[in-house]
């Protein structure tokens, strides 16, 4: 405990405090000039963004309309209350107590920023529009058919062709859904909700890994920063929201298994396999997070469990295929279809540096001096490298940047990398202490900015 508490302490000291704030504060104004810059050339020309018009807040996916609702005085008491006393009360909460509020008060900044557009723009029409993943299943009423012709209605421009948020994903997300709706959950409102709560559970699994992997004192100081995650914006509601907690969770179990020896270790290890495979069924992109895993496993320098976790992650794997999915197959043809209008629409020149932009937004411009920390502190010497403080979001870095350059990411990252840009407040303690409570508060204000000046689209 006492050597990695002294190796997450390291780099503040190693430097004048002086010429870190004016570094600190360097990285924040970059990330905010690149927003700016992405702004400014969507504007000056809006067909080099490759977006509909009606949709050109660009970077974002997003129009422009300044407006306030229901969710405006919420969304400014807790920001202010999270901001202020959130980071003694993440110090003197007993653990449990502590992971329990936060969840709370995640669930209520996400609402609250939801709320902004009223019940129905904000949270229950989200997911019922045309292309969303609600229009397709009253007409899942086979699910065995339904896998083994879910590929042959993927390219567009067919009588059948799926939705585009379906088609741009493996069956489970069309799955969670219909199950939704089974069980008496139907709708957009329930499907909202879902997303919100599910999503929310990052905010507990993330400082949980960092106090099986690290210290609860890092555990402890990434929480006001999870809780007002700008990222919530689209956390409600849009699937990738639940995507993020589905996931989180899965690193968590890793990281529990990953200290634990035995039977208890194994189970958790493949339990853990289990709802990472899954989740690389409900985006195919969510393969990515296998780095985030690795991460995990250089922090705990254990390689064990990756045995046992590659074993529930292919039990997933055999389950879909048996029912007739093969994921290779739905991701090539996916690249066929993404061909077949919005990636040849979208300029790669733009978008691989304007997705950054909007990952400054969704992750908040208080991520940019934590990154730079991170990064420091990566590359200062193996010795320091395997911490969980940096291992994991440097793993999330990884995962983004190789998104990003796979082309297959052109706008709407702000949502779509949500699962990995969680993972970046987990270096929150990196930041000296005096400074957190004015970090907090910028975090806040970019999603309250971002809620009030645009009409998001998820």
């Amino acid at each position: 405990m006492t050597a990695s508490r002294e190796s997450v302490r390291a780099p503040l000291r190693s430097t004048p405090r002086a010429g870190l704030v004016r570094a600190d504060l360097l990285a924040a104004g970059i990330a905010v000039a690149l927003v700016c810059a992405a702004v400014l050339v969507a504007v000056a020309d809006p067909a080099v963004t490759g977006v509909p018009s009606t949709r050109i807040a660009a970077p974002l996916f997003a129009r422009w309309l300044p407006h306030v609702g229901p969710g405006t005085p919420a969304a400014l008491v807790l920001a202010a209350a999270v901001s202020w006393h959130g980071p003694a009360l993440a110090d003197r909460l007993p653990w449990r107590r502590l992971l329990g509020v936060s969840y709370v008060a995640a669930v209520a900044w996400t609402m609250a920023l939801a709320m902004v557009d009223g019940w129905q723009r904000g949270l229950a029409g989200r997911l019922t529009t045309p292309h969303e993943y609600l229009a397709e299943v009253p007409g899942v009423t086979d699910l065995p058919a339904t896998l083994r012709g879910f590929t042959g209605r993927i390219l567009d421009f067919q009588p059948d062709s799926w939705t585009t948020h379906v088609a741009g994903h493996p069956p489970g997300a069309l799955l969670v859904f219909v199950g939704l709706d089974r069980i008496g959950l139907g709708g957009g409102g329930w499907a909202a909700l879902v997303c919100v709560l599910g999503g929310a559970l990052a905010v507990v699994a993330v400082p949980a890994t960092i106090r099986t992997l690290g210290t609860e004192e890092a555990a402890r100081a990434a929480v006001p920063f999870l809780v007002l995650f700008p990222g919530a914006v689209w956390v409600g509601a849009s699937a990738d929201g639940l995507f993020t907690g589905v996931t989180a969770c899965g690193i968590a179990l890793l990281a529990a298994a990953a200290t634990r020896t035995g039977t208890t270790g194994r189970w958790l290890a493949a339990l853990a396999g289990l709802v990472l495979g899954f989740g690389c069924y409900l985006s195919y992109g969510l393969v990515l997070m296998a780095l985030p895993a690795v991460a995990v496993l250089v922090a705990a320098r254990r390689i064990t469990p990756l045995f046992w976790a590659g074993l529930g992650a292919l039990a997933v794997v055999a389950a879909f295929t048996l029912a007739g999915f093969w994921w290779l197959d739905g991701y090539h043809t996916l690249v066929e279809r993404y061909y077949q209008g919005i990636a040849s629409d979208r300029p790669y020149a733009y978008w691989v540096w304007a997705n950054l932009a909007c990952l400054t937004l969704a992750a908040g411009p208080a991520m940019a001096p934590v990154v730079r920390r991170v990064v420091v502190d990566a590359v200062r010497g193996p010795r320091r490298w395997p911490t969980a403080t940096v291992a994991l979001p440097l793993g999330a870095l990884v995962a983004i940047l190789a998104a990003d350059a796979s082309g297959m990411s052109k706008a709407e990252v702000e949502r779509i990398w949500l699962p990995f840009a969680v993972w970046l407040p987990a270096a929150a303690v990196l930041l000296p202490t005096r400074g957190r409570r004015g970090w907090l508060v910028v975090q806040a204000l970019t999603a309250i900015a971002v809620n009030h000046l645009l009409l998001t689209t998820w």
